[in-house]
């Protein structure tokens, strides 16, 4: 797993947030970010998945990337090229301004990533 993180955040909850700030008067000419809590490394969105996918657990890497070998792997390819100045940089966001003056109340990251996991495999887009 390469060293990357990620705010999540449900797409019900998103939906949810942009209705509230449709329709409620305080949301006028505000922005609100759409996270559910503080982010997630991909070492940790990849735990979260082992612990809860059963007999599919062995199929998930949990083993952490050192930032130089994808570096070099960076060289070689523009995708990895692409996220190689991402590496290492532990980035969060808060969403208590969404909470402070819409009340909204998103699920956890872990509920947001267990449900996406559930939707692709039922959906059989993973396997």
């Amino acid at each position: 797993m390469p060293d990357l993180w990620f705010g999540a955040v449900d797409v019900r909850d998103v939906a949810d947030l942009h209705l509230r700030a449709m329709t409620d008067p305080a949301a006028r000419g505000q922005r609100f970010l759409a996270t559910a809590g503080d982010f997630l490394s991909i070492l940790e969105i990849a735990q979260m998945l082992k612990r809860s996918v059963g007999a599919a657990r062995r199929k998930i890497p949990t083993r952490r990337l050192p930032n130089w070998l994808m570096r070099v792997v960076g060289l070689f390819d523009p995708q990895v090229r692409a996220v190689t100045p991402e590496l290492g940089k532990h980035k969060n966001a808060s969403n208590a301004k969404a909470r402070r003056l819409l009340g909204w109340a998103p699920r956890t990251p872990e509920e947001a990533v267990l449900a996406t996991s559930s939707s692709l495999i039922e959906l059989r887009i993973v396997k």
